[in-house]
């Protein structure tokens, strides 16, 4: 391709930068084709030609033939665009791989990043305006470097980025400003990160019907086969699922295994509009499966299935003999073959990387930071591309919301490479003769946390997008049914509006992680000025937003209880705060049944959980805090554990799972009936439910039409999640506070660990994420949703004992009755900070074992006996 004129940024040809001689290609022209005194141009990505003499005869050559250059650059493609007369080549990326920004080489990813400034260019990259305006920012801050008003202008005006560019220049202009210093290679890699996340990336449309003629679009793509109708995507067969493809005339046909659709579903059948596009959709197929499936290029094992699909999924290494391997196998897309091959590379990692807990320090905000970044993705990719596929949200609330979280987000990218970098060569990864100068954090840490202090504008409108989001959600139908619906997808792992509390909750952790790094450091280390500076900023960041994320977080969790709960309007009252939710036993005329209770500053709320898929809770008690007395009463209803409520309403008897889960309740209620007196507010809502207003004890027995008319309502109701904290409590009998709320926030943490299952011989890597009393596990810590979760409320925590037969070091223990996990971390550092934050959650409960069982077998007749 040669140098780009124009752009600081120096070119070579293919062959030159992957250390070989450019290699025309292998031509797939049809027996008796040939090629004879023929000039072709060849296109780059970059527009610029080149041309080249193919000293060969030819007889037919017709626009669907092409040549590949497999031997040197696998992801691209020579594809012919006219006749011989005037013969033009197109270098196109002909294989897209699921994240391109994990290429090895530089060239490569820039090579990919011009694929998808075509793609925008030829509306084949399909996005909205505000997302293809950021991605011609990126463009435009790779060609020309850091915003120049005038620059900018003369290069816009030169240089089509977009179908719709002048509308959006203005904003292309204003993103370009936010990229200063960032490098072309930086650049590259922002384009690619967006553009992997489009539905579009890399999508090539077929022409197809369906058996009852509906036209639809086929595409393949690295994890299978896909199905659109106009632009959406309306189902995806994965290799895993499919038996075999193959063509028939104009027919296409995917056999799926038995097991996907039934012995009589399982052949699906495409026409398309002739023989030869059916076979050249068969044909890119089997190349895509090849090319991400098949190990070492091998052939297949079983001869007469043109796709030989394999269970487990992994990168093929396209290796042809004398060839490169590819870009592909970078060690961050590579799968691990074997536990033992883990456990050996943690064990060299010991032994390689730095050993100073300062270093492990700073590796916890590096982990954490990758976290952080993909939770508001979830809001700035996720759930943009949901309201707006939808048109489902108000212009003016997509401008606050995004306007406001955007910024933020592209701070934080930057920020997390500058992490990424320094610890790179804090472990000698890159550039080792220097890292003499780069074992420190404090620099990156004080510039970073100087530059947020701009961002505080931003934090403090937090509180104005939070209500509004909830305002419109209750207002407009078709927001709340695409809240709802993304908030069961799987990369929302945590409750929507959840995410849009981060932010602030990072500046927090910031301030303690800094804090640590103070109290490891003696004043005389070269790091400690700056990081006790670093500390400064982001404590006066912190200071000024604290009492905004106390009524956030409060405000969040009141709507999340709203979405959860059935038989109550306008929890989000004015003034109200929530304090405590948990499980406890009730009386009623059937014995101690099982209730979800709730308290709040101005009433305590009583819940049933419905026999259905919502996992709702139905309200069957309120009542109102204003002259409410607590009494222990073990004596005298001879139940553990048990206390009685006095309201002006009712009187009701429960008991609590053990004494220090009786004691949390009587404690957080006293406090809250006390700051009820003071404030002598009583609630303005009162469900008028038929329950008894006498000061005896009222034994409540719910009837049979009550709980059918229970689980119809249920049943009206879309399905939710079932990790909530209240979900978990209701089955672990125990109870959480607001305050463990705010110290769950402060304990969040990630990373790799090994984990080991109680009966199992190896141990499995996979990227770990507690937060909100919950583990989350993720094969990488690029995955975009977990893999599995397990709550951790009610487990306990501990070093593994000589009968567990576990002789590693970093190991801990986590058990729930028969439940047991082992995991083991990196380093001491590492070990004792997980021992620390999952100690915070599980001793939460505080409950003891077989309790719930204890008050479940004591009967009311019993108790009736014992009253008497």
């Amino acid at each position: 391709m040669g140098d780009v004129e124009g752009s600081y940024r120096v070119l070579q040809t293919p062959g030159t930068r992957l250390g070989a001689q450019f290699n025309a290609g292998i031509s797939t022209l049809e027996p008796g084709q040939s090629l004879s005194g023929l000039q072709i141009r060849v296109q780059g990505l970059d527009d610029s030609q080149e041309f080249f003499d193919v000293d060969v005869s030819v007889s037919r050559l017709t626009a669907a033939q092409s040549f590949c250059c497999v031997s040197q650059i696998p992801f691209f493609l020579f594809t012919l665009l006219i006749r011989p007369a005037n013969t033009l080549f197109r270098l196109s990326v002909k294989f897209f791989p699921p994240d391109p920004g994990q290429l090895q080489e530089e060239y490569t990813r820039y090579l990919f990043s011009l694929q998808m400034k075509r793609d925008l260019m030829e509306s084949r990259l399909i996005c909205t305006e505000n997302t293809g305006a950021l991605l011609a920012s990126h463009l435009v801050q790779s060609e020309i470097g850091d915003y120049d008003d005038v620059a900018d202008g003369d290069f816009l005006r030169n240089n089509k980025l977009l179908p719709y560019q002048e509308k959006v220049q203005e904003r292309i202009m204003e993103l370009h400003r936010r990229h200063l210093g960032q490098t072309p290679a930086e650049s590259d890699f922002q384009i690619l990160e967006i553009a992997r996340k489009l539905e579009m990336y890399g999508v090539r449309f077929h022409p197809a019907a369906d058996r009852e003629g509906t036209k639809i679009n086929l595409a393949v793509a690295h994890m299978g086969l896909q199905v659109f109708q106009g632009n959406t995507k309306i189902n995806t067969f994965n290799w895993s699922k499919i038996r075999k493809l193959s063509f028939k005339r104009k027919r296409f046909l995917i056999k799926l295994h038995p097991e996907v659709h039934g012995p009589h579903q399982d052949t699906l059948e495409f026409m398309m509009a002739s023989r030869d596009q059916c076979k050249i959709f068969w044909k890119i197929c089997v190349e895509y499966h090849s090319f991400f499936r098949l190990n070492n290029g091998g052939s297949c094992r079983k001869k007469k299935d043109p796709l030989c699909l394999s269970p487990s999924y992994q990168m093929s290494t396209l290796s042809l003999p004398g060839q490169a391997p590819s870009p592909l196998q970078s060690p961050i897309l590579s799968e691990v073959g074997s536990n033992a091959r883990l456990e050996e590379d943690e064990e060299g990692r010991r032994k390689r990387y730095p050993t100073d807990k300062a270093y492990f320090i700073a590796k916890e905000i590096l982990t954490t930071e990758r976290t952080y970044l993909k939770d508001l993705e979830v809001i700035t990719v996720w759930f943009r591309s949901a309201v707006i596929k939808e048109n489902a949200m108000p212009e003016a609330l997509m401008t606050l919301l995004f306007s406001n979280i955007d910024p933020i987000y592209e701070f934080h990218r930057g920020f997390l490479k500058e992490l990424d970098q320094r610890l790179a060569l804090w472990e000698g990864r890159s550039n080792a003769h220097a890292k003499g100068d780069f074992q420190r954090i404090g620099d990156v840490m004080l510039r970073n946390m100087c530059a947020l202090k701009e961002f505080t504008g931003y934090l403090q409108k937090h509180d104005e997008v939070l209500t509004e989001l909830e305002k419109a959600t209750k207002r407009l139908k078709k927001l709340e049914t695409v809240y709802k619906e993304f908030e069961l997808q799987k990369v929302c792992y945590l409750p929507l509006n959840t995410f849009l509390l981060k932010p602030i909750q990072r500046l927090m952790h910031y301030k303690l992680i800094l804090e640590r790094l103070c109290k490891h450091y003696s004043p005389a280390h070269r790091d400690h000025d700056d990081c006790k500076e670093a500390l400064k900023e982001v404590a006066e960041i912190a200071t000024q937003l604290q009492s905004s994320l106390i009524r956030l977080e409060n405000f969040q969790k009141l709507t999340e209880l709203q979405r959860d709960l059935i038989g109550i309007e306008n929890l989000t009252a004015p003034g109200r705060e929530f304090i405590r939710e948990g499980c406890l036993y009730k009386l009623t005329k059937k014995g101690l049944q099982q209730r979800m209770f709730f308290l709040f500053s101005d009433m305590l709320l009583y819940t049933s959980k419905g026999v259905t898929a919502t996992n709702q809770f139905k309200v069957h008690g309120q009542l109102p805090l204003h002259g409410m007395i607590v009494e222990e009463s073990e004596n005298e209803w001879s139940v553990p554990h048990c206390f009685t409520i006095y309201s002006a309403q009712r009187t009701i008897v429960v008991a609590a799972s053990s004494r220090v889960e009786m004691g949390k309740w009587i404690e957080d209620l006293n406090l809250a009936i006390d700051m009820s007196k003071k404030s002598h507010e009583k609630s303005s809502i009162f469900l008028d439910a038929g329950l008894s207003s006498s000061d005896e004890v009222s034994l409540e027995q719910e009837s049979e039409d009550d709980m059918n008319s229970s689980r119809t309502s249920l049943d009206k109701q879309t399905h939710h999640r079932a990790n909530t904290t209240m979900h978990v409590c209701w089955h672990r009998n125990t109870s959480v506070s607001m305050s463990d709320h705010s110290l769950a926030v402060e304990n969040q943490l990630s990373g790799y660990l090994l984990r080991k299952f109680k009966n199992s011989n190896g141990w499995q890597k996979l990227w770990v994420v507690f937060t909100n009393f919950c583990l989350f596990f993720y094969k990488t810590h690029q995955d975009d949703f977990p893999l599995a979760s397990l709550p951790l409320l009610g487990y306990t925590v501990s070093t593994p004992e000589e009968c567990d037969g576990i002789h590693k070091e970093y190991v801990f223990k986590l058990q729930f009755k028969s439940h047991v996990y082992f995991f083991r971390a990196e380093s001491e550092y590492t070990f004792e900070r997980w021992m620390e934050v999952i100690k915070s959650a599980a001793s939460t409960a505080g409950w003891a074992s077989g309790a719930s069982h204890k008050l479940n077998s004591v009967s009311f007749s019993t108790l009736a006996v014992n009253h008497r």
